[in-house]
């Protein structure tokens, strides 16, 4: 049988943007390219400020990571990196207390890359430095495509990793804290490799991991509670709206039950901050380590599934779309 494949043609950057501060920063600042250049690097991000002033520069665009609420500062280039950029990053760094600094660029030189790469080395976990080169592509008469590539990134995983081997080997941790830690770690490298929407993160002796399902103020929790011998996944509400926000998704709460196959705990969580939408907790053996990787896949079809059916409708809430009922004492 003759195929026919088109022909993959690379594009000149400065015939798609004519100017980094007029054009490629506005671009890169959307949230749907926000979104391409998040999962490159294994982020949420949620824009926050363009040229936000620092000192005496401006930063090209501010972010959040939705997932642990840090400051994300990224400066782009049209052309290869140098040594203005490379002192401004690190203004920015301390100016912003950024925890991670994104630099994107046409073309890295090598001293730039292996500049960032002793900045992860020399650093403790809380900061990161990625460097990424830009890059456009087209098939045929298609519109160009960007692809954006990592030539430098903090080396997180390996470390995690030694350092909770570490911890569980000396003993530091209470047998049901090792369990968890243990548990925990297992479900990020399962994570790291499926093909999914999730992202492996840091593991922790908690009972819990979190993930972002596209909104600030909004979380999802993956639970593992080792005494109570079971695993479940929570849609956390958490700001000053979140009465607001879980009445509004109550509302649909037939069609997402449905739409997600299982019924729901609907937790508004009266005199507290926070409200719940909870999956209950099923039954797990901790201590029968031949069945983790099917809690794994259990918690991580879960989760995925929520921010698959809940995810759009709680990008779309508005807070002032819901009114309380007026209580005795206002009538």
């Amino acid at each position: 049988m003759d195929i026919s494949l088109g022909r993959l043609q690379k594009v000149d950057l400065r015939s798609v943007w004519l100017s980094e501060s007029a054009d490629f920063t506005p671009w890169l600042a959307r949230a749907e390219n926000l979104e391409v250049l998040g999962e490159a690097v294994g982020l949420d991000l949620e824009l926050e400020a363009q040229e936000k002033d620092v000192g005496p520069f401006r930063a090209d665009i501010l972010c959040k990571d939705l997932r642990t609420g840090n400051w994300v500062l990224i400066e782009n280039q049209l052309e290869r990196t140098d040594h203005t950029h490379l002192g401004q990053l690190l203004v920015y760094a301390s100016g912003l207390k950024a925890a991670t600094i994104i630099w994107v660029a046409q073309r890295f030189t090598e001293e730039h890359r292996a500049t960032l790469d002793w900045l992860n080395a020399i650093t403790d976990e809380e900061f990161q430095f990625f460097g990424l080169e830009v890059e456009l592509w087209r098939i045929g008469q298609s519109e160009p495509a960007p692809k954006f590539n990592i030539v430098s990134k903090p080396n997180d995983w390996s470390r995690q990793v030694s350092q909770a081997a570490h911890r569980i080997e000396t003993g530091e941790l209470t047998e049901a804290k090792q369990t968890q830690l243990e548990f925990w770690t297992g479900f990020m490298k399962f994570l790291s490799t499926r093909n999914g929407k999730l992202r492996p993160i840091k593991p922790q002796p908690q009972h819990w991991v979190s993930f972002s399902i596209g909104r600030s103020g909004f979380r999802l929790d993956t639970m593992a509670l080792v005494r109570d011998q079971g695993i479940a996944v929570n849609l956390v509400m958490g700001d000053e709206r979140a009465k607001a926000y879980f009445h509004l998704l109550a509302r649909d709460k037939a069609t997402i039950q449905d739409e997600l196959g299982m019924e729901l705990q609907w937790k508004e969580l009266p005199g507290k901050k926070e409200s719940h939408v909870y999956t209950g907790l099923k039954p797990a053996d901790f201590t029968q380590a031949d069945r983790w990787p099917e809690y794994h896949r259990w918690l991580a079809d879960t989760a995925e599934a929520f921010g698959r059916v809940l995810g759009p409708r709680i990008r779309a809430l508005r807070a002032d779309e819901w009114k309380p009922e007026p209580s005795e004492a206002d009538l």
